[in-house]
């Protein structure tokens, strides 16, 4: 199956429809709700979630969608959709460029295509794994000869430190060139167009996880769980140029400290 082929301008439909839901509440006066989580969430998250659900049932039925506002439909499916309507919802209420909407498609549970949109910034960027497309054009991670030079991201430093070691981050922080908050879908997608070389997640969900996966790894770098391990099967997320890779994850899990 040729996934970009045969799904791409579907996606970029399901970005473009949704995309202008999101286009009218942002940097507008809503409503914010606390979820059991103690996240954020919005009628902008909701109804976004609830069209994008609407186009996939009604052109794929057979298809399973898992996402982050509401329960799972047909979970089974040989072939299922992962959404995340707003990914930085805390970034999207505060009136930051730092979000974005991610679907995944993903057959036996392992991620097929991967989409990241951006709509207010109308940057669409689309992988099936194997090549990662940004509004048509091709993009690929830069390329940095060492650490030093290196731009490190992350979401949430307080994450880290309440899942993980925050002086084994701290460690990694003082080994490049700038650290930066530019964090959530956001940050994977300045990694993948060749702004940014290194992101550390703590925490995630299955909706955060599986669209990035595909577009990291199209876009050349290393795409792993904050253990080194398979991201899919994981709660965590590590992205980094290959030659970066396996020195942030050391750094990450150093015994010692």
């Amino acid at each position: 199956m040729d996934c970009l082929k045969e799904f791409s301008g579907f996606c970029e439909d399901l970005c473009k429809q949704s995309g202008a839901i999101i286009q009218k509440y942002f940097r507008a006066k809503i409503a914010i709700d606390n979820k059991k989580d103690a996240s954020p969430v919005t009628k902008a998250d909701r109804e976004t979630e609830t069209l994008i659900r609407e186009l996939i049932q009604k052109k794929y039925p057979e298809h399973g969608i898992i996402g982050e506002e509401f329960a799972p439909h047909n979970e089974n499916a040989e072939y299922k959709w992962i959404l995340d309507p707003i990914d930085g919802t805390v970034s999207f209420i505060s009136g930051a460029m730092s979000f974005g909407t991610l679907i995944a498609l993903a057959k036996n549970d392992e991620p097929l295509l991967g989409v990241y949109y951006h709509p207010i910034l109308k940057q669409f960027l689309i992988s099936d794994g194997k090549v990662a497309k940004l509004n048509g054009e091709n993009v690929k991670m830069r390329v940095v000869d060492s650490m030093a030079e290196a731009t490190l991201l992350t979401t949430d430093i307080m994450l880290i430190k309440q899942h993980h070691s925050l002086e084994k981050f701290n460690q990694l922080s003082q080994k490049v060139r700038y650290v930066r908050g530019w964090g959530d879908c956001y940050g994977y997608y300045l990694l993948a167009t060749g702004f940014a070389d290194i992101m550390v997640d703590p925490i995630m969900n299955i909706w955060d996880i599986m669209a990035l996966v595909p577009i990291m790894r199209a876009a050349g770098g290393i795409i792993t769980d904050y253990h080194g391990d398979d991201p899919v099967k994981g709660n965590s997320l590590i992205a980094a140029a290959p030659n970066l890779h396996e020195e942030v994850i050391k750094t990450l899990n150093q015994s010692g400290f």
